[in-house]
């Protein structure tokens, strides 16, 4: 990507809609409206009605014109914006016209965002945050995006900086004046006191069991249990379609077969895996296995048990399991043992209060964490890299191995807090970060 270009992306949703809008960032926007528009470079943030033509003459559309002057936009360059009639006809014909100017480009993904970026708009927990609420599906996450974009984690991470700054500074006085009155006992415990509160604060963060990430990319749920338990029937019973293959054959699901929901007001992969049993089937075995592996890594198990042929739960039930006592329209569900639920995939009975418990299970975990500081995989990598670095610092102070040593390890802590923000040098993370947004974003 190059600044010295102009982009242009449609930035609406795909054709045909009643309105698009075209979205221009360069220094090249003054020629392409004195060029292209009837009414020529439109007032600063007065929306114009104007014609659009192409470079002979031709007629496009009549839509609205509006000019950003940088550095007060989005990106920080002048931006142009045309709102016309979302055919696809009319954007074909708009960026084609578009592109055949002199330094003229398509957009790539996040382009627009990343220009905001590098110009100072917004930081890389923000600027994630606007792809985040592109893509929100929930209330939850939603809420979550909108945080971040409006700088909630940005506070956070640049609080910690500051603190760390300040005991870097302490420590360098160390090293640069070693010989001076105050006895190592009194200069290293106000240091070792405020490192113990930052990293009692980070390992706060970082036992947050991910909830952040759930939030923003779904909780899993696991149905595991016998085969012929009526597995796969619960999972398209729930997912109103017929996501799994059914037979009355014993071990017919081999792979884990996941469908994306919303329960409790937030996303939900719930996974049939393979009937769990003893098998001589290279197939089956490997099915088996990563049944167990979806189990392991679940935030919730439903464990089904066969009601006309009960059997108990293979493996150990937890905290945040529920057992589902199946076909109870072939055998009494009183027959169920304290603590199942009794349903019957075949009639739906129990269904409705199968999915209300699990909707309440996952809504009350998501809110067990009050604003989370990581949304993401990237952040929680780098938290835990700083963490590691702070307590390498302490060691060193506390043992007296050296305070240049601690001031080093304190300087890739708040290297590590300052990639998560994009603060330091990240361009290994930021093509990572913009190739997930949209062309127009």
């Amino acid at each position: 990507m190059s600044e010295r270009d102009t982009i242009c992306a449609l930035a609406s949703g795909q054709p045909p809609a009643a309105i698009c809008i075209l979205r221009l960032s360069g220094d090249r926007v003054w020629k392409i409206a004195g060029a292209l528009l009837e009414c020529g470079l439109p007032d600063p943030r007065h929306a114009t009605l104007t014609k659009f033509r192409d470079e002979d003459g031709n007629l496009i559309d009549e839509g609205l014109a509006l000019f950003m002057p940088g550095p007060h936009s989005y990106t920080g360059e002048d931006t142009l914006e045309l709102y016309l009639h979302g055919g696809p006809a009319v954007i074909k014909h708009s960026l084609e016209t578009l592109t055949r100017q002199p330094g003229v480009r398509l957009a790539e993904p996040g382009e627009f965002t990343r220009r905001a970026f590098e110009a100072g708009k917004l930081d890389l927990t923000e600027a994630e945050g606007v792809a985040d609420i592109i893509e929100a599906e929930t209330e939850a996450q939603k809420a979550q995006a909108l945080r971040q974009l409006t700088g909630g984690l940005t506070e956070t991470y640049d609080r910690w900086r500051a603190e760390l700054t300040g005991v870097l500074a302490l420590i360098e006085v160390m090293v640069d004046f070693p010989d001076e009155g105050d006895t190592p006992e009194d200069t290293v415990q106000p240091i070792l006191h405020k490192l113990d509160r930052l990293i009692a604060e980070l390992e706060e963060a970082l036992g947050d069991r991910g909830i952040g990430e759930k939030i923003r990319d779904g909780f899993r749920v696991a149905i595991v249990g016998p085969p012929n338990a009526g597995k796969s029937s619960l999972l398209n019973r729930i997912a109103r379609r017929e996501a799994a293959i059914v037979t009355d054959i014993a071990g017919t699901t081999r792979d884990v077969v996941e469908v994306r929901l919303v329960l409790g007001g937030q996303v939900v992969w719930l996974a049939d895996t393979a009937g769990l049993r003893e098998t001589s089937d290279v197939v089956e075995a490997e099915g088996v296995r990563r049944a167990q592996r979806a189990a392991e890594t679940a935030d919730l198990r439903i464990h089904v048990v066969d009601g006309a042929d009960p059997e108990p739960p293979a493996g150990p039930v937890l905290q945040q399991d529920i057992v589902v006592f199946n076909k109870v329209d072939l055998r009494p569900a009183i027959l169920a043992a304290d603590g199942e639920l009794p349903v019957s995939v075949r009639t739906g009975e129990g269904i409705d209060t199968l999915e209300s418990w699990i909707g309440s299970y996952i809504a009350e975990r998501a809110a067990s964490v009050e604003a989370p500081v990581i949304t993401r995989a990237r952040h929680r990598e780098k938290l835990a890299a700083g963490l590691g670095s702070l307590k390498a610092a302490r060691t060193a102070l506390a043992e007296n191995v050296g305070a240049e040593l601690a001031a080093e390890d304190v300087r890739m802590a708040l290297r590590q807090l300052g990639a998560v923000v994009g603060a330091v040098g990240v361009e290994d993370v930021l093509g990572a970060v913009f190739s997930q947004f949209c062309i127009g974003k």
